[in-house]
């Protein structure tokens, strides 16, 4: 879940496609952890390993912060990288498009990590040599299905 903590960006509808919001519950741990405070590009592209903000599909006055895992009929798979938590797209089922806000760019608190590597810098990081180095790609948000 995410609380929303400024009145910025296009959700709450300001000029600028930015947000903040606070992390609450354990469901993407370790990624991000509870009191975490992420910067959220509203409206912007989703790929699958993004991390992004949702409106809860029945619940809609709820956000959610999710890994999306891919398309499907319907919408994005959406699920906890804290896979024992399962509210998320194994309860819900696919989220549809509209009620994707955006994508988390990066986590400001406690310690800024930045969650969105480009397309190429993901590449470099899930091929070897870096792949090889133990938890490179994660530190800077890459995301590979695990298998």
């Amino acid at each position: 879940m995410a609380r929303s903590t400024e009145p910025v960006g296009r959700e709450r509808g300001g000029a600028l496609p930015f947000g903040l919001v606070d992390v609450a519950g354990p469901s993407m741990v370790p990624t991000l952890r509870e009191g975490d405070q992420l910067l959220v590009r509203y409206g912007a592209p989703i790929r699958p390993g993004a991390v992004v903000l949702f409106r809860h599909p029945f619940q809609q006055d709820l956000l959610v912060v999710k890994r999306a895992a891919g398309r499907r009929a319907g919408g994005w798979w959406l699920l906890s990288d804290n896979r024992p938590v399962d509210s998320d797209s194994r309860s819900y089922g696919a989220v549809p498009d509209e009620l994707v806000l955006g994508r988390v760019l990066l986590r400001l608190r406690p310690r800024p990590v930045w969650l969105a590597p480009g397309r190429r810098l993901e590449r470099l990081l899930l091929a070897p040599p870096l792949a090889r180095v133990p938890g490179l790609a994660r530190r800077l948000g890459a995301w590979a299905e695990d298998v």
